[in-house]
């Protein structure tokens, strides 16, 4: 992805580097500010990305232009715009959203950091213009979420070595941490839930780590995905960086990996949002861009009319309801994210309030029900994250009801409240 549009570079000192990658990349006009101007700059050109080129000697001006890309945001119109900071190993963001790079990294290395974050900031500007276009039309089109996209992030935490403890509290402070002391167990979880960035800790030879990363660059979801390694393996993580823009080294300390790896996150978590939302759009809105599960109204919708498609053909329709033993947002996000991947594309679902799931099995008689049930069940159970964030499953029970002859809508979900099979 060439980068395109204007793009400001803000530093203090010269820093040639920066733009020659910017222009050789394509940016066009870029331009060079100190921080005192960095305001102003930003308000002439409407850049696309700024690039912090160096640390800001003076707080007050960080502080300032962090409330003005904060204000920028809180505007309807506000497009998300990357900030990207190039930082020593000692040194501390300016920005508190800045995305961070390595002061040492190459001109290219930098091209593809920014092309990574720009790919979200289209995603963004897409949303926002179709919701405007469906609000011409007279059609109320879905709200983006606007909760912070850490509270519904998850980082897969792969090490064996004594920094894994640390990390694992440091990172479950903020987000949802999965587990793996294998690589087959980080496969498994990549393949079956969403993950919004990797750490990769202490105690893995070079071959683990290379087989980690392989995993990674073989497969293009995880193109954009963040990653980082702490510690040594410096040869392992160059043979990966041009594949893998957001992938970055940090030597030494948990709490300054988390530091560094935290806006990177919270970036795919936002990215991963603004995909159900587009899905949400192209549904005219049926579709919750939260779950990525049906909305009430279409779910009860759908429901009579399979209902009535069922006793039409006489084929079965069973309908379950998944309960979790923790009812925090969180838990319920989790599952119900969960529960869309793994559902059949003739089947449908949707979360209720209290955070339970009603999922409708078309052409599904009894026995085969209890048989998908108990495994989404399963999954759930195993897969999901706890409320503490920190580990992973929950209890879900599940309740069951097949159509029967002298069935109405009302009376198959009336029943499905009470008959538990699986736990």
């Amino acid at each position: 992805m060439a980068l395109q549009g204007p793009f400001v570079v803000v530093t203090d000192s010269p820093a040639p580097d920066v733009l020659e990658a910017l222009r050789t990349a394509g940016a066009f006009p870029v331009v060079e500010s100190n921080w005192a101007d960095a305001i102003a700059a930003l308000s002439s050109v409407m850049p696309e990305a700024i690039v912090l080129a160096d640390a800001c000697g003076d707080p007050d001006h960080g502080m300032v232009l962090s409330k003005a890309l904060a204000d920028r945001l809180k505007r309807r119109d506000g497009t998300f715009m990357p900030v990207l900071a190039r930082l020593r190993e000692d040194s501390a963001i300016s920005v508190p959203e800045a995305l961070s790079i390595a002061a040492s990294a190459p001109g290219e290395r930098i091209a593809s950091r920014l092309a990574s974050a720009l790919r979200i900031r289209t995603l963004h500007s897409t949303v926002l213009r179709r919701a405007r276009t469906l609000a011409t039309r007279g059609e109320v089109p879905p709200e983006l979420p606007k909760a912070d996209p850490l509270e519904e992030a998850t980082v897969l935490l792969a090490g064996r070595g004594r920094s894994y403890p640390l990390l694992s509290v440091a990172l479950g402070e903020q987000v949802g941490v999965v587990g793996a002391l294998s690589v087959q167990s980080a496969s498994r979880a990549l393949n079956a839930r969403d993950i919004n960035g990797m750490v990769i800790g202490d105690g893995f030879g070079p071959r683990i780590v290379e087989a980690l990363l392989t995993l990674l660059v073989e497969d293009v979801r995880f193109r954009d995905m963040p990653v980082a390694v702490l510690g040594g393996h410096p040869g392992v993580i160059e043979q990966f960086a041009p594949r893998l823009p957001n992938l970055e080294r940090i030597s030494e300390g948990a709490d300054r990996l988390v530091q560094r790896f935290i806006p990177f996150v919270r970036l795919h978590a936002f990215g991963e949002r603004l995909r159900r939302m587009l899905k949400s759009l192209d549904a005219k809105g049926m579709i919750d861009p939260d779950t990525g599960l049906l909305v009430h109204e279409a779910f009860w919708r759908d429901l009579n009319r399979a209902v009535g498609d069922a006793e039409k053909r006489g084929v079965g329709l069973s309908i379950a309801r998944f309960c979790f033993n923790a009812s925090d947002r969180r838990t319920g996000l989790d599952a119900a994210r969960l529960l869309s991947r793994l559902m059949r594309q003739v089947d449908f679902a949707c979360q209720d309030v209290d955070n339970s799931i009603f999922a409708v099995f078309t052409d599904t008689d009894l026995r085969a029900a209890h048989v998908v049930a108990r495994r989404l069940a399963s999954v759930l159970k195993n897969t999901t994250v706890a409320a503490d964030r920190k580990t992973v499953g929950v209890d879900a029970a599940v309740t069951l009801a097949t159509l029967r002859p002298t069935d109405s809508v009302d009376s198959l979900v009336a029943r499905v409240v009470g008959n538990v099979v699986a736990k």
